[in-house]
């Protein structure tokens, strides 16, 4: 993967996940429900950035 596409691919993720926040903080939730989506939403960022970054090694492919 070269530099210019793994650029626009975490710029793209970038854009989705702030969309994914901000509807998140425009839907009236309890707090502590709000909390806990936030969090998990803050891991799924961290999950997918890594995976980009090192390039997918976090899940293997099954061959059948």
């Amino acid at each position: 993967m070269d530099i210019i596409s793994l650029l626009v691919t975490i710029i793209v993720l970038g854009l989705v996940f702030y969309l994914l926040y901000w509807l998140i903080g425009q839907i009236p939730l309890p707090d502590p429900f709000k909390t806990v989506a936030m969090v998990l939403l803050a891991l799924a960022v961290v999950v997918v950035l890594l995976s980009v970054l090192f390039g997918g090694l976090s899940v293997p492919k099954l061959r059948l």
